[in-house]
């Protein structure tokens, strides 16, 4: 039994821990402000008030649809799916009220809501400039309560892949692999924007409005990564005999050190690559490898020796070009802010990368097959379901004529169309089609970045 002494400092270990997960959890929510400048940048400017506001409203009709659905949906398909068993009524009494000794209960929920809706806000950079908003909402509505949570649920939470040795330390594939497939399926359904493609199947480049909000983006986002990967890593303080002791501190800096690592070598992958394919390094797959190479090793970042880290972030960045180009001219898919490149295969290859760095093997605690072999079913099952899901979602709205604006409002801008306002009125009003001001100005439709034209 604890004497009042101990249990003042239990309760200073679990206060303090707490503390820790709310920092980290609003260092991750923060990500969402990268993701509105990333996405902004991207676009045209006709588009760049419809992009913030998905990216808004993302997060506020998602993370309540996560708190009254998705998180006791978890739990149940992990209860179904070989984990932890639970009734409907207690998954979801035990988010609404709490029994009183439950004191985390709400905390470790927001924790997880700032995760998922890092997942639903990435498949609006890859639907932006036609995207119908109520469609676009409708999936968020879907992602937050059902979609997600049924990867969390046979995942983190405990069901089958958990069960079998699937392993995403902090979401490569759970979370970003995920939304990335999302979104390119999302993409896919609802179709290239007007003039990306021509008639015999090339592409024209559409350049986004800023590049520096782009790489703003990119920055802050790299910020909340440590969030991301270092919070999740481990508490700072233990309490264990009537003694307070650090928490595991190389682990986290080893957590902390692959991260790093990782964001880097991508940034060189993806310049690199571009140099070669180009003469010329592209900022926007420099910026865009920065973030795959941090996704490459999201999944895999507390268990792998860190020469690992150097090697995975450099192939996530080194395919972001590869991998953009061929969804574009393969695919004929209009990707605005390669979102499958910069989360969805760089998530699938740091995931399955996973067994040639890991720790076990490495010192020789495990083999390469019981390693290799959930990392395949575990992506696989993701992708399938991911991919299903969604199509069934936006295939409805297509099938009605639902999933994308009218041909008048894409030309006019989604800003105006959807909302009434013009995101840069003193810079004088464009042709949508060309690019150009009345006064002659502005940049031409076929110049800028990420360019992939056979003919540039």
């Amino acid at each position: 039994m604890l004497t009042p002494l101990q249990a003042d400092l239990a309760s200073v270990v679990e206060g303090v821990n707490l503390v820790w997960v709310l920092t980290v959890t609003f260092l991750i929510f923060f990500m969402h402000a990268g993701f509105a400048m990333l996405e902004a940048g991207q676009v045209r400017a006709k588009n760049v008030a419809n992009q913030l506001t998905k990216n808004l409203l993302t997060w506020s009709i998602g993370v309540i649809v996560f708190f009254l659905l998705g998180a006791a949906v978890s739990a149940i398909v992990a209860g179904v799916t070989g984990g932890p068993s639970t009734t409907i009524t207690d998954a979801f009494m035990g988010l609404y009220a709490p029994d009183a000794s439950a004191t985390t209960a709400w905390v470790d929920w927001l924790f997880g809501a700032v995760f998922a809706m890092t997942a639903a806000t990435i498949v609006s950079g890859a639907v932006a400039g036609r995207a119908r908003l109520r469609a676009y909402l409708t999936y968020t509505i879907f992602i937050a309560g059902i979609i997600y949570p049924v990867v969390v649920g046979v995942t983190w939470a405990g069901g089958f892949l958990g069960g079998l040795g699937f392993h995403d330390f902090a979401g490569g594939m759970i979370v970003h692999g995920m939304g990335g497939i999302a979104g390119l399926t999302a993409a896919w359904l609802i179709g290239p924007r007007m003039n990306r493609f021509n008639s015999d199947g090339t592409a024209n480049v559409i350049p986004g409005h800023s590049i520096t909000f782009a790489v703003l983006g990119t920055l802050i986002l790299a910020f909340g990564w440590y969030g991301f990967n270092v919070g999740t890593a481990a508490a700072p303080l233990a309490y264990a005999d009537g003694e307070i002791t650090l928490g595991s501190f190389a682990y986290v800096g080893r957590v902390a050190l692959v991260t790093t690592l990782g964001m880097a070598a991508g940034a060189i992958g993806a310049g690199g690559v571009s140099m070669y394919k180009t003469g010329k390094v592209d900022t926007l797959y420099v910026a865009n490898g920065l973030l795959a190479g941090l996704v490459g090793v999201t999944a895999i970042a507390d268990d792998i020796i860190w020469p690992g880290a150097l090697i995975v972030g450099l192939l996530a960045g080194a395919q972001l070009p590869i991998v953009f180009e061929f969804v574009e001219k393969r695919l004929r898919i209009d990707d605005v802010c390669a979102v499958f490149p910069v989360h969805g295969s760089a998530g699938v290859l740091g995931t399955l990368l996973y067994p040639v760095f890991a720790m076990p093997l490495w010192h020789g605690g495990a083999s390469f097959v019981s390693l290799a072999v959930p990392q395949v079913i575990g992506v696989g099952v993701i992708a399938l379901w991911t991919f299903l899901a969604t199509a069934a979602v936006f295939g409805v709205f297509r099938s009605v004529g639902q999933a994308r604006v009218s041909a008048d409002h894409e030309r006019q801008g989604l800003d105006t169309a959807e909302h009434g306002v013009d995101t840069y009125p003193e810079f004088g009003s464009r042709d949508p089609d060309t690019g150009i001001r009345a006064d002659g100005s502005g940049i031409p439709h076929g110049s800028g970045f990420m360019s992939t034209r056979e003919d540039e």
